[in-house]
């Protein structure tokens, strides 16, 4: 018995690491560069300093999924069509690592192998009816399978919100910066600098299309690449108003102000649609809660005069 319960806490813990490492996986990337940046700045002092001890747990972890994700990448086992699934999610979620697929992918087999060990070791102490007990280890394996698409969703949900808060302090900036003389590319790298304390999604995003209008030779490729990556209208927008600029040899800074606008004015439609439900969401609550109050408080007095009227 005390074997068991060894095994399910082990079973446990490694479930544990596994989300975690799902969860850190975005922020993994960046602690590194920050660290890297503080070994440049403090130079042989701060190159001598260890890792901490809960980042090199989640360095194991992700390396851990990333392994058993290669090993199915390499033995070619998924479509390519659900692999560039997978990729766009990803990018979408803010994902940018290099081992971002063999980490979800892992995750995923693990979860599934490793839920159903776990159920399948507690169920004979389970108060459920014997029926029941064999369909748990599928159940469990089907939540294992389905859990990281979960988790990337709201990863990707909570990401969306983030780029898009950033967008009209991104428009304000790239049209002081085309005011300026700056270039389209050197507005974009320069406005990714400025958004780095505040918005450091949206800082990420710009910095990535700085780049790929770098390397690739077509710089509407690249910005084409930013609205379709994080599948934003606004951002999809933006890149068709800069295409159209390059093209047409329009002033970019005219276009973007003409743009923020039409954006601010969208947000504020927005709000009025959301502020024109209160009334409507607000009738059922009223209804349950408030007006029974009402009526106790109106009538109540009433109520208990006839009830002592007709006493006597």
């Amino acid at each position: 018995m005390n074997t068991t319960w060894l095994l399910v806490a082990g079973g446990c813990f490694s479930l544990l690491m596994i989300i975690s490492s799902l969860v850190m996986m975005k922020h993994l990337d960046r602690q590194e560069r920050f660290a890297a940046r503080i070994k440049r700045i403090h130079g042989a002092d701060g190159a001598g300093q260890s890792a901490p001890r809960s980042m090199e747990l989640r360095k194991a972890a992700v390396h851990l999924m990333a392994a058993v994700g290669s090993a199915i990448l390499r033995r070619g086992l998924l479509p390519p069509a659900t692999l560039a699934d997978f990729e766009k999610t990803l990018l979408a979620s803010g994902l940018s690592g290099r081992q971002r697929i063999s980490v979800f992918i892992g995750a995923k087999i693990v979860l599934m192998v490793a839920l159903p060990s776990v159920v399948w070791l507690i169920s004979d102490d389970l108060p459920l009816p014997s029926a029941i007990i064999p369909l748990l280890p599928m159940a469990a394996a089907m939540i294992g399978l389905l859990m990281p698409d979960k988790i990337i969703r709201e990863m990707r949900k909570k990401y969306i919100k983030k780029l898009e808060a950033a967008i009209p302090d991104m428009l304000d900036m790239l049209v002081i910066c085309t005011q300026a003389g700056l270039s389209l590319g050197a507005s974009v790298l320069r406005v990714a600098q400025e958004l780095r304390l505040a918005y450091p999604e949206a800082a990420d995003e710009l910095e990535r299309t700085a780049t790929d209008m770098q390397l690739l030779s077509d710089s509407r490729a690249a910005l084409a690449m930013l609205g379709s990556r994080t599948g934003i209208e606004a951002l999809r927008r933006l890149a068709t108003t800069m295409n159209q600029s390059l093209q047409y040899g329009t002033p970019l800074s005219d276009a973007l102000r003409t743009l923020s606008t039409e954006l601010r004015q969208d947000m504020l439609n927005r709000f009025e649609a959301r502020a024109a439900r209160l009334p409507v969401m607000m009738t059922l609550p009223t209804i349950v809660f408030i007006m029974p109050c009402v009526f106790l408080v109106t009538g109540g007095p009433a109520v208990i005069q006839m009830m002592q009227a007709f006493k006597h």
